[in-house]
This record gives C-alpha cells, sequence and structure tokens, in this order.
C-alpha cells in the first residue's frame, strides 16, 4: 500500500497498536447490534403544538383578550369576532389574528427573524396575518435587542456618546500617561518592547526600553522616574496584564497615586500615549530598517527630539513647559524630518476622515432635501416633437 493510499486516522491506530501482540479478528454485524443500540434505541419525541393552538390557548387565558371579545355581543359596531375559537379583528378587509400580550413579542421576533428586516418590513410582515396594539414601538424593542442585528449591522449617522476629556492640571507631572509598545524584535540586551510614559500638561514624554510587559517591568522604570520627578498624583492606562496585577495597584496605594484604567476597547481614553505610538512606530521602523534588532540606540535620540519639537496643542515645546528654557541638542536633521513626515502624515489622516464625514453628511442632507422635495411632486410626463404644451411666462412685462 502506498503512503497516498492510508487514512490517517487508521494509520494512527496502526502505529499505536504495534507494541501490542494482538490477532484481529472479524464479527459480524448480527453479534454487534449492542453497539449501535443508543444511536437505534427509539425514544419519545414530545412534539411542540401549532402556534395556531399556542395562540387559541393562549387567548383563552388572557385577560386583554377576553375583554375584546366581551364586546362582540355588546357592540354591533365591534370589529372583533370570534372564527373556530379564535378572536379575529377585521383590519382594511383582512381578517387578523388578535394576538394575546403573552405572546406578542414572541410573534414579532417570529416575523424578524425571517430575514432580520428593518422595522418598517418587519411590521408590515406581522400586519399580514396578526393584530398588535402599539405594534411599531414593540418592533422597536425587539430589533433593539436583536443579537444578530447588533453583531451584524453597521451603524449609521453620529456615534453614541461624548468626548469627556480628562480634565488637567496646570502644573507638570500631575497625570502620567503610561502604556507599552512591542513586541519589537529582540535586541541583543533581550530588549523587546518600550514603556512610554507621558505628562499629561507638557507632553514630555519618556521612551524606556524593557524586556517584558511585566508588572515588575513597569514599576521598575516607575521607580527610575521617581528618582528626579517623584510621584504623579495619577495614572493612566489600559488594561494590559501589568496594570491590573496587585503589584502594580499596590504600588500605587502605597506611593498615594491614583490609578485610573481606560475601558476595554476605548483606547481613545488613554489617547495621548496612543498618538506617540504612532508616530514612534514608523520612524523606528524606518530608522532601523537595515537591521531591524538595533531600533534600540534610537530610542534616546527620538525621546530627545520629541520633546524639544513644537507641540501642536500646547504651542511650546515639551522640554520648555517642563523645565522652561530651550532644551540645547545636536541637531540630527533627518530624525526630525522623520518625526516631522510622520506628525504631517497623522495630521492629513485627520483631515481626510473629517473631509470624508463632512461628504457623508453632505450626502445624507441632500437625500433628505430630495425625499422633502419630490413629496409634492410627480414623474414629469414625456414630450414628443408636435405636443401641444402650456408654459407661464416669468419674463418683464412689455410696455407700448
Amino acid at each position: 500500500m502506498d503512503k497516498k493510499d492510508l487514512v490517517t486516522r487508521i494509520a494512527r491506530w496502526a502505529l499505536l497498536l504495534e507494541e501490542f501482540d494482538y490477532e484481529i479478528v472479524h464479527r459480524s454485524g448480527q453479534r454487534m447490534q449492542h453497539v449501535d443500540a443508543l444511536s437505534r434505541y427509539p425514544v419519545a419525541i414530545i412534539t411542540s403544538d401549532t402556534l395556531t393552538a399556542r395562540l387559541k390557548r393562549a387567548q383563552q387565558e388572557d385577560e386583554y383578550t377576553q375583554s375584546l371579545r366581551s364586546m362582540i355581543g355588546s357592540n354591533n359596531d365591534s370589529d372583533f369576532f370570534d372564527k373556530n375559537e379564535i378572536l379575529y379583528k377585521y383590519v382594511d378587509g383582512r381578517e387578523l389574528i388578535v394576538v394575546p400580550r403573552d405572546m406578542q413579542t414572541e410573534i414579532i421576533k417570529l416575523a424578524h427573524e425571517k430575514g432580520h428586516f428593518s422595522a418598517a418590513k418587519t411590521e408590515g410582515v406581522v400586519k399580514q396575518e396578526f393584530f398588535i396594539p402599539n405594534l411599531s414601538k414593540q418592533v422597536q424593542n425587539v430589533i433593539v435587542n436583536c443579537v444578530p442585528c447588533i453583531l451584524t449591522n453597521k451603524k449609521s449617522g453620529k456615534k453614541d456618546g461624548f468626548l469627556n476629556p480628562i480634565p488637567k492640571e496646570d502644573v507638570p507631572l500631575s497625570t502620567y500617561h503610561v502604556d507599552f509598545i512591542g513586541p519589537l524584535p529582540s535586541t541583543n540586551k533581550k530588549y523587546q518592547h518600550i514603556l512610554t510614559i507621558v505628562d499629561a500638561f507638557t507632553k514630555f514624554t519618556w521612551l524606556y526600553p524593557v524586556r517584558s510587559t511585566s508588572a515588575e517591568d513597569a514599576l521598575d522604570k516607575l521607580k527610575v522616574q521617581q528618582k528626579t520627578f517623584g510621584n504623579p498624583k495619577r495614572i493612566i492606562t489600559d488594561r494590559g496584564s501589568a496594570f491590573p496585577s496587585k503589584a502594580f495597584g499596590g504600588y500605587c496605594t502605597n506611593e498615594n497615586i491614583q490609578h485610573f484604567q481606560i475601558t476595554t476597547g476605548v483606547p481613545r481614553g488613554n489617547g495621548q500615549v496612543e498618538r506617540i505610538h504612532r508616530t514612534l512606530i514608523p520612524v523606528l521602523t524606518k530608522l532601523s530598517i537595515a537591521d531591524s534588532t538595533k531600533w534600540f540606540k534610537f530610542v534616546d535620540p527620538l525621546q530627545r527630539i520629541l520633546n524639544s519639537t513644537f507641540n501642536r496643542s500646547t504651542k511650546w515645546s515639551p522640554f520648555e513647559l517642563l523645565i522652561g528654557v530651550t532644551m540645547r541638542n545636536k541637531e540630527d536633521l533627518h530624525l526630525r524630518d522623520l518625526l516631522m513626515e510622520e506628525m504631517t502624515e497623522e495630521l492629513q489622516e485627520q483631515r481626510d476622515e473629517l473631509r470624508q464625514d463632512a461628504k457623508k453628511n453632505i450626502q445624507k442632507i441632500q437625500a433628505e432635501n430630495k425625499r422633502t422635495y419630490d413629496r409634492k411632486c410627480r414623474n414629469a410626463p414625456s414630450y414628443q416633437s408636435g405636443h401641444s404644451v402650456n408654459t407661464i411666462w416669468d419674463g418683464f412685462e412689455i410696455k407700448a
């Protein structure tokens, strides 16, 4: 037998059984009936009632439906009537089943789940066979809570929730934004990540190469920071494995530091450090393109240039706001050009996103204006050569 003819499952069993001394004996199906017993043994199956039967029983138990049924004999103008012991209502010449309250949500769900239609279409499907008071409101409630629709439908229009900027004090070193970046190619010193710390007020940035994203590495660098700058009042982080740890929480408690962790999946809560990372990653990539493991040697020069470069938010460089003087720095035009290039690209991307949003808003308003205008109009007639038409002259009055 060739290898290509082997069934891998059988081959694995053959290899496993090679270490045993055994004899294969054929056993006919008549002697193996007990093996198939579980799959072939008959069991009692409880069949569910038909929808009509359930509606009939639910109507009999529903006070609302019974109150409507009591109107049939006393009010000759009533649109309600009994048919086969089920309460119906005449609506626009159609006979619709009156749905008891306990089954209204179920009926709407059945109609909606035929194709997960919009509210208007779901309402139309229900109205073909059933009568439910306040149908529009109930359809909206069902669709809002439909899990497949929530997961697959792309929300249009404005996003939910307003931006809540974190109040900033007018002094440096009060609030730190902290996060890791990486993993990066491992260096000779086994560095694979960078711990980034950003002062919320001055935008001063510290970049610390670290070996891992553990709480121990984060705390080591915060203690280095503490030797020169003391403690901040609060630290803002994401929920990466280092920051919710007992060690990190204990450090913040002992040092009287408030620790705020942003909501998972909402990186804008720690947006200052995220913006630094968006600039840092491409610049480091370009600088170390010849040897990706040499990114480590560019971290310190990048930190100096970041802190000595004009900041768009504050209109000053971070170093000037923190120290009060201009940083004396050996000019590295290549590094500065790369940094400015990335910052410019980021601004252009933001501008393009704003323009796309503006375009969508304009198109939305145009569509609304068209719908409003078209309600008062109809299709223009098609004229052929030789047809007589009547026109209104809006020109100037001709005087003799």
